[in-house]
């Protein structure tokens, strides 16, 4: 593992981004995304392509399993179904993780690989966890009125990275990007919102749009995980 210690000017710092003010523009954070994407689309295209291709693989197997199984006893098939496609959904964080840490590497010049992608499976537990309680809380607050869905819905955006980069447990993933994200949560709000929106623009010339539109997400997303809470090895 590989210690940087000069690795922008533009970095924060764990403590920075809880309990001391930081400060980004959208401009700058944009610029910067932007400026990272060249030279970066292939190995987050390849990267996201084997992940798909890996996916509909598997699933498509089970398919094929479970037409056997739903032959033999239809009741089984339908547990089995259940059970294999939650693992799958479950083996997706992990890899979505790892291709999110391609861009914290992105934001500090480190060379970037599409195998990174594929690095970070020891961190499971901690990151299914996560993005279980995440998921539920959000879900909850979404049920209950609204607002405090769409805020946890930011605010747990950096999780699943605290919990790699930075070494911590499901819950202080949680906690640290909270109260991170919220000293500037309308920013980071909006943030997410044009790259929603530029990521349905990306999708109207038949996806060709999302060569560019994804690889700027991943590059965007560590840029501004850099702002906040700095990155002190990978």
């Amino acid at each position: 593992m590989q210690t940087h210690q000069n690795i922008a000017s533009a970095s924060g710092s764990l403590q920075e981004g809880v309990a001391a003010p930081y400060n980004f523009t959208i401009s700058e954070v944009f610029g910067e995304a932007w400026q990272r994407t060249s030279g970066f689309k292939a190995p987050v295209l390849i990267a996201v392509i084997l992940i798909f291709m890996a996916l509909t693989v598997i699933g498509f197997s089970i398919i094929l399993l479970m037409g056997l199984f739903n032959i033999i006893d239809p009741a089984l098939a339908s547990i089995l179904s259940g059970v294999f496609n939650f693992f799958i959904s479950m083996a997706f964080y992990p890899l979505f993780a790892g291709v999110l840490m391609m861009g914290l590497h992105r934001s500090i010049n480190v060379a970037v690989d599409y195998k990174m992608a594929f690095a970070y499976f020891g961190y499971s537990l901690p990151i299914i966890i996560a993005t279980f309680f995440s998921s539920l809380l959000v879900m909850l607050g979404f049920m209950l009125l609204v607002i405090p869905g769409i805020y946890l819905s930011i605010a747990y955006v950096f999780s699943l990275q605290l919990i790699i980069e930075k070494d911590m447990d499901f819950w202080q993933a949680m906690e640290a990007s909270r109260k991170a994200v919220h000293q500037h949560w309308f920013k980071i709000f909006f943030i997410y919102l044009l790259i929603g929106i530029i990521y349905l623009i990306s999708l109207i010339p038949i996806g060709l749009g999302l060569i560019w539109s994804v690889p700027f997400f991943v590059a965007l997303h560590g840029v501004l995980y850099r702002s906040i809470f700095g990155i002190d090895s990978i």
